[in-house]
């Protein structure tokens, strides 16, 4: 009889094993707002365009090497940087490759963040996120 043994690391998700699986964003990698500007006061549905630079925008699930795809957090800041992005009204995605949406927000002040993540929806090594912006609805 043939015995087989598993190291325990392959019957752990890829988020349990830590940051090592991961994948590594370029240096100088950065994602930013277009629109809104940072303390600008708007209408909803609001107007949100991604800026993207050292990198490419791939859709979820393709796996290619300086790539990634938007997440836009909303009154929201990334809690686990190991984990795939949950997908909520604060958590939005953009997996089809998306550079731009139009959200429906309430009046009010939000917060804004980009955040871009791999095939996996998982932030890459360090993590590439825009400054966070407040703006107002009316």
């Amino acid at each position: 009889m043939k015995v087989v043994t598993l190291s325990a690391a392959l019957l752990l998700p890829a988020a349990a094993l830590g940051n090592d699986m991961r994948t590594p964003a370029p240096e100088g990698a950065r994602v930013y707002f277009i629109t809104p500007a940072d303390g600008d006061t708007v209408k909803s549905p609001v107007s949100v365009r991604f800026g993207l630079e050292g990198m490419g925008v791939a859709p979820a699930g393709v796996e290619k090497e300086k790539t990634g795809h938007h997440h836009l957090l909303v009154d929201q800041a990334l809690e686990d940087p190991d984990s795939p992005i949950p997908a909520d009204e604060h958590h939005r995605h953009f997996g089809g490759g998306q550079t731009e949406t139009s959200i429906e927000l309430a009046p009010g002040t939000h917060t804004l963040q980009l955040l871009l993540a791999d095939h996996n929806h998982i932030p890459h090594q360090p993590p590439v996120l825009s400054e966070v912006i407040t703006i107002t609805v009316e």
